[in-house]
């Protein structure tokens, strides 16, 4: 957990190179920003330590890959203290890419990846509406992603 840290200028740039382009060797950073490529390793090294990042990862063109069908799905849950279990059963499902508890309507609300429709539906039916603890389901899928980024760090 992070505790309060407060970034400085130096963390801000080193972070702005990496959330575009997390591939980029930390010597090009350090060349980038003016500093030592220990300075960056132990400043990356330190901001992991405290949970501000959490590794890298790769952004996937899914329907590329053959997984054409990018859906949302909200989850009524049969009571609010169910969620961790529903949401580790959930975290066992492969085609699952991201689970929110939320307020509102839904007490979870998951993204799901898969090739087509009938994937999907096999998905829904043989593996998330067989947890015990959600009391039904509504799925919306979607037709394009205009935009997906990360947040522009001040």
């Amino acid at each position: 957990m992070a505790r309060n840290y407060e970034l400085d200028d130096t963390d801000r740039k080193i972070l702005a190179l990496l959330i575009e382009d997390a591939k980029i060797p930390y010597t090009e950073v350090a060349r980038k920003v003016n500093v030592s490529g220990g300075t960056v390793h132990v400043r990356m090294a330190r901001l992991e330590e405290l949970g501000i990042v959490k590794g890298a990862t790769l952004k996937m063109d899914y329907p590329k890959l053959g997984y054409g069908v990018s859906a949302f799905l909200g989850i009524y849950l049969l009571k609010s203290s169910v969620y961790k279990s529903v949401a580790d059963q959930l975290r066992e499902i492969p085609e699952v890419v991201s689970i929110h508890f939320t307020t509102g309507a839904y007490g979870v609300f998951a993204q799901l990846v898969c090739r087509d429709t009938q994937h999907l539906r096999d998905v829904l039916y043989h593996r998330v509406q067989l947890i015990e603890g959600i009391e039904r389901t509504e799925t919306l899928i979607s037709l394009e992603e205009t935009l997906n980024r990360p947040i522009q760090l001040d």
